[in-house]
């Protein structure tokens, strides 16, 4: 198997993602300003629901004495209080205006570039799609995610405008690091590692809860722009620690009480 292969999925998604953002771009802004609000909000709604079945995975793990919910209490809380002593969500918004820079983009590009990168590579389906990529060279799972961020992609890009066209370099970025991480290591002992094992396993299920209750966070977001409202964003790239800090948190409490 060749590097090409086991890229072949985080490619195909990035180019999902490119084509539905020139969607939105040359057609989105162009609907009424009411369409472009009602899309957003069918977005919104989605991306709540999603984020509402990932954090529903905390109600399957438990750890001895110590339900799922507080993992991803302590997860969220501990990765709040890591992520704005890191500066993430303003490092994510410095990043999105030199992108912005370069490509001399408008308008709402920063927001739309953060939002979208959060939207695509948070979750279970880039890690897991990127371990079957670069353990196996099966693209499936990150063929289905470009179904989704294709649809997501032109909503977005009709309301951001040319942000959601630079998340494809985060995608590239974040789904190929994995698939390519997995790729280096096929002929190590995780070269046994069957990623649709993961799916059940405790740590994964806390991976996906706290990534789920990022999702919400997003979700919140895209609605408060749907709904034109001056509410307080919810700071989602500071709870990016939580994803680490969850399944370390969901690991040790395993080895404790297995």
């Amino acid at each position: 198997m060749s590097a090409l292969m086991a890229l072949s999925g985080t490619l195909f998604n990035m180019l999902a993602v490119l084509l539905g953002a020139v969607a939105g771009l040359l057609f989105g802004q162009r609907l009424p300003e009411q369409v472009q609000r009602t899309l957003l909000q069918a977005l919104s709604l989605v991306t709540l629901f999603l984020g509402m079945d990932m954090a529903w995975s905390l109600r399957d793990i438990a750890f001895g004495p110590v339900p799922g919910m507080v993992v991803g209490l302590v997860a969220m809380t501990l990765g709040a209080v890591s992520g704005e002593l890191l500066g993430i969500e303003n490092a994510l918004g410095r990043i999105g205006d030199r992108v912005q820079r370069r490509l001399r983009g408008g308008g709402r590009f920063t927001e739309g570039f953060v939002a979208a990168t959060l939207l695509f590579c948070v979750g279970p389906m880039t890690i897991i799609g990127g371990l079957q990529n670069g353990l196996t060279g099966d693209p499936t799972t990150y063929l289905l995610k470009s179904g989704l961020d294709i649809v997501a992609a032109t909503a977005l890009a009709g309301v951001y405008g040319s942000g959601v066209l630079a998340s494809a370099l985060s995608v590239l970025v974040v789904q190929g690091g994995i698939a390519l991480g997995a790729f280096a290591l096929a002929s190590s002992a995780l070269s046994t590692l069957d990623p649709a094992s993961l799916r059940g396993n405790p740590v994964m299920l806390a991976l996906s809860g706290t990534g789920g209750l990022m999702l919400l966070g997003i979700g919140w977001n895209l609605m408060l722009s749907a709904l034109e409202s001056g509410g307080s964003r919810v700071r989602v790239g500071s709870f990016l620690p939580a994803l680490l800090l969850g399944s370390l948190l969901a690991w040790g409490l395993g080895r404790i009480w297995s």
